[in-house]
């Protein structure tokens, strides 16, 4: 029977890098162009610390996610070796740990058994990973597409509080960078929200509102830092 449901879980690995790095791109940049903009920069100064940021920022982004989601493919793969030598060594208990698997999610006994085996028949391992690790291939981790995916929406939401630098008179820049930022803040958590189908008001809340603090924080310390001087 052709399965014709369709599920949002197989975009779980690049909407979470995805909005990870959208996220990152605009509350980085724009804080760090607040923070050198209350110091009191020129507007020139203002914009090579923001095209640094992005630049740096990328790289972070895909370094970071790359390592992190390598160690979890690294895990992965121990594991399924670990489980592919377990088969081999005593096939029957696996097949009494995935009837055990199965009794525990409702089936009764026998039936459990008979769902063990034709599983095993089928890909023993594929089995044991699914049902016992948790390891399937819609979330199965891929480093390089998380790492793309990362860098690339980074520097997308980088590039636009730099936007507003180049157009915005140097008296307007604070205000103009702070509100498109939230603005964006909140288009990048309604599209996220609609994606993975959760609700759009409470993602786009949920973004801006750490958007918004992550701002003041880095432009308050700007100010100071500019006062001191």
């Amino acid at each position: 029977m052709r399965h014709i449901e369709r599920h949002r879980t197989h975009r779980i690995g690049w909407l979470r890098a995805a909005v990870l790095g959208a996220n990152d791109g605009i509350v980085s940049t724009a804080s760090l162009v607040l923070g050198v903009a209350a110091a009191g920069a020129q507007a020139k100064s203002i914009l090579v610390a923001g095209v640094a940021g992005l630049v740096a920022g990328a790289m972070s982004m895909a370094a970071g996610e790359y390592v992190s989601v390598s160690s979890q493919s690294d895990t992965e793969s121990a594991d399924l070796e670990r489980e592919k030598k377990e088969l081999a060594a005593d096939p029957v208990h696996e097949h009494a740990e995935m009837a055990a698997i199965y009794v525990g999610r409702g089936l009764d006994a026998k039936l459990a058994a008979e769902v063990a085996t034709q599983l095993m028949a089928h890909d023993a391992l594929g089995a044991h990973a699914r049902d016992e690790l948790g390891i399937s291939e819609t979330l199965t981790a891929r480093p390089v597409q998380a790492a793309l995916a990362s860098a690339g929406t980074f520097s997308v939401g980088a590039v636009l509080p730099l936007l507003v630098v180049l157009l915005v008179p140097a008296s307007l820049l604070m205000w103009a960078v702070a509100g498109s930022s939230l603005l964006f803040l909140a288009l990048l958590g309604a599209l996220s929200g609609r994606a993975g189908g959760a609700p759009v008001a409470t993602a786009a809340w949920r973004v801006t509102f750490w958007g918004a603090l992550a701002m003041a924080l880095t432009a308050g310390v700007g100010a100071l830092f500019g006062v001191a001087a």
